[in-house]
This record gives C-alpha cells, structure tokens and sequence, in this order.
C-alpha cells in the first residue's frame, strides 16, 4: 500500500524562523502485514506544537524531547482509528492517540505505544483530545493545581501571557510575593538561548526587591494525574465551562504551513491539521 509521509527536509538552523518548505512530503510503502503487538492505524487529526521547534534542531537542549532527523518521518501528537489489530488491548474501530505519531497517512505502530480515546468524552470531537481535552488542557489544570498556589476565596490575581518574551515585563506587573510560573516560551524557540531564559537586569533586580519566584513546570512530571485530569476537563467542557477554540487546516500536505504559520500565531486556540475525516472501515 502506497502511503503519503511527511519528513525533515532542512533545518533552520538555532536562530532562524521555521518555513514550509523545512517539510517535504513523501510516499512511501506500507507494509501489507502486521507483526503480533502491532496495529495498522488510519490519521484522523496531527498536531503542531511549539516545542517542535527545538526537535528541528540538532540538539534539542532538552534530555525529554529527541530532535527529528533530517529525511526520516516527522512525528508528534496524533489521532487515529484503528483499521487493523494484531495486539490484544485494540480492536478495529478503536480510537487511538499516541504523543510519537508519525506524520503519515496511514502507519503501522506498537500497540504498547497507544492510548484508547473515548469519544463521548469530547462529543465526537476527536481532535479535541490533540487539546483542551489533552496535552495542552492537562498542562493548565496540572500547572495551576501543582505551582499556583492559589486558594480559592483569597481574591488573587492570575496573568496569563501568551508571550513567552513577556515574562520580563510581567514580573514588572506583579504584587510583592507575586509566583510565576515557566512553561513554554514561543518566542524564544527561534533563538540559540538557555532556558529559561535570563532577565534583563533591570527586570531581575525588580524580582528580587518584590520577592517575585520564578519555577519551572512540565506537565510530564505529573502522568499520573493524567487520567484525572482529561475527565475533569472533558466534565468542564460538556457543562459548557470549558469554551474550546481551534485553527483547523486540511490535508498532510499543510503540515508544514500549519507549523508556520502556528510559530507565527496564526492560529487562535490549538492548531490542528486534518489528515482524513473518513471514520469508515
């Protein structure tokens, strides 16, 4: 079976801006057979996320996330339907997700490496659970509940910036004993930069005068509130508390303009690429 595949075609080197054209899709062909343990599955739904960014370079500066090679398949969060089992916890039909998902149209993989989805979870909205029914939903519960410190009733103030080169100027915002906490900085990504990054002189003497803390938080620290978590946040979403936003583009061939365009913040809420909506079998 001839598949189409997306792989690495260039870098853009430590500080340059992502382009298109560092993705090249390709076809490939899928093996007829599936070994025992493995199963063939159909891409519903991809996703771009910033930290993709360190994995275009050679060394992603992280020791939890591995750098994509240049000319081998790309791989992220993904959501798939099961067409094929030969692995005992999955079936034909499953839903499946996995955080390595080859950016690929059709792709045989572990089944240790799935996760099973439930549907009435999100209402069918499957792409949700590449959202704020996922990855991105469970890092705001967990890093508010595990680092805030708030405590309800004490009327705090919470700021939220979606800029990561921000976090100087908020520090100058905030109240004495003010928290912050660093997960995930956008616009430094393109920049050969430690993280996190340091502050500006002025910024830092600030911080230490108003007693303001700075700590780090990544959300894969905490698995084991993952399943917790998704089904607070898929409560919160079907009384109608949870308002989710997505930037929804079409077709394998757009993941490279999807994560440019993503870098750029062109999408509100998460971006999604959607690879197939065919759920038949």
């Amino acid at each position: 079976m001839i598949v189409q595949r997306v792989i690495l075609n260039s870098r853009p080197g430590k500080n340059g801006n992502p382009v298109a054209e560092n993705f090249r899709v390709e076809e490939v062909n899928l093996p007829d057979n599936i070994n025992e343990g493995q199963v063939q599955v159909k891409t519903l739904y991809l996703s771009v996320d910033p930290y993709m960014r360190c994995r275009m370079n050679e060394d992603t500066g992280s020791d939890y996330i591995t750098p994509w090679q240049l000319s081998q398949v790309v791989d992220g969060g993904g959501i798939g339907i099961i067409e094929e089992s030969k692995h005992t916890n999955f079936s034909k039909g499953d839903f499946v997700t996995s955080f390595y998902w080859p950016w690929q149209t059709k792709v045989i993989l572990d089944g240790n490496s799935l996760q099973k989805v439930d549907p009435q979870l999100v209402d069918g909205h499957l792409s949700y659970f590449l959202g704020a029914i996922g990855m991105p939903g469970l890092t705001s519960l967990i890093g508010i509940q595990e680092k805030g410190h708030i405590t309800a009733g004490s009327n705090q103030t919470m700021v939220v910036s979606g800029a990561a080169g921000a976090c100087g100027s908020l520090a100058g915002q905030m109240n004495q004993n003010s928290h912050i906490i660093l997960c995930g900085q956008i616009s430094q990504y393109n920049k050969d930069v430690p993280y996190p990054p340091p502050l500006p002189a002025a910024v830092e003497a600030i911080r230490k005068e108003r007693n303001i803390t700075r700590e780090r938080f990544l959300v894969l620290n905490y698995k084991d509130k993952f399943e917790s978590g998704i089904l607070q946040l898929s409560q919160w979403f079907k009384e109608g508390k949870l308002k989710i936003k997505e930037t929804m583009i079409n077709g394998l061939e757009n993941m490279g303009a999807a994560f440019q365009s993503m870098m750029a913040g062109g999408n509100t809420g998460k971006q999604i690429v959607c690879i197939s909506e065919d759920t038949s079998l």
